[in-house]
């Protein structure tokens, strides 16, 4: 029986995730990936399902074998990255919001710290249709990519749910926080309106400790990250 509509009420989070991950079908600048995190894995499996059932389009679904690090289950999608990929992703989105009774939707392309509104426009804008401009649009993706961007520091993983970074580091707990901006260090610093905290240092020291030689400041309850002139704005999350 198939799934009818808000059978996945609550269960599928609302950011989905575009050429984060490596095509299993062929060479990923002929194939466009989506990846959705899912809460329970049984509905994980069912969302499976329904996506390579339910389009023609989708070469493959597939979904991770038991919960992730991050606590969710992810669901991937390829489909070949051709003129018609921008309705695709547009169909699939409609019928992933009718069983998940989601209002808005938003993606992240390819591990971008920002997310938005998943709009025929900004797909339209963001995710390339040949392999030339795939190329084109990776290499400039790779300064906002949230993996690139802690790739000197002590961090065994950092993952992304929603607007939520989680990081983890080995033989100790992990850390999150909650995304507020990301761009060139002059404009993102300029943009905040707290000030400077000078209480917290024993906070610095430990993010210092935990993450590595970055440079950390705090403005009332923000956390600045410096990394190759772009600043992250991040304020922590006590779970």
């Amino acid at each position: 029986m198939g799934l009818r509509q808000r059978d996945l009420e609550d269960l599928v989070y609302d950011v989905f995730e575009i050429d984060s991950y490596k095509s299993k079908m062929g060479d990923d600048a002929d194939i466009v990936t989506l990846s959705f995190s899912v809460k329970e894995e049984a509905a994980a499996k069912d969302l499976e399902n329904f996506l390579e059932k339910g389009y023609e389009f989708v070469l493959d679904a597939d979904c991770t074998e038991g919960e992730q690090s991050d606590g969710t289950y992810k669901v991937f999608i390829e489909m070949e990255r051709s003129r018609k990929a921008h309705d695709n992703i547009a169909e699939i989105l409609d019928g992933v919001q009718k069983i998940s009774g989601l209002d808005k939707i938003k993606y992240r392309y390819h591990k971008n710290f920002r997310s938005q509104e998943a709009t025929l426009e900004n797909l339209t804008n963001d995710v390339p249709l040949d392999s030339e401009t795939y190329g084109i649009a990776i290499q400039q993706e790779s300064l906002n990519n949230y993996k690139d961007f802690f790739n000197r520091s002590y961090l065994e993983e950092t993952s992304m749910v929603g607007d939520y970074l989680y990081m983890k580091k080995a033989w100790a707990d992990p850390l999150l926080f909650k995304v507020v901006d990301f761009g060139s260090t002059e404009n993102t610093i300029n943009s905040i309106q707290e000030s400077f905290n000078a209480n917290d240092f024993a906070e610095i020291i430990f993010l210092s400790k935990y993450i590595g030689d970055y440079n950390i400041t705090k403005y009332g309850h923000k956390l600045t990250f410096e990394n190759d002139g772009n600043t992250l704005v991040l304020e922590r999350i006590i779970v």
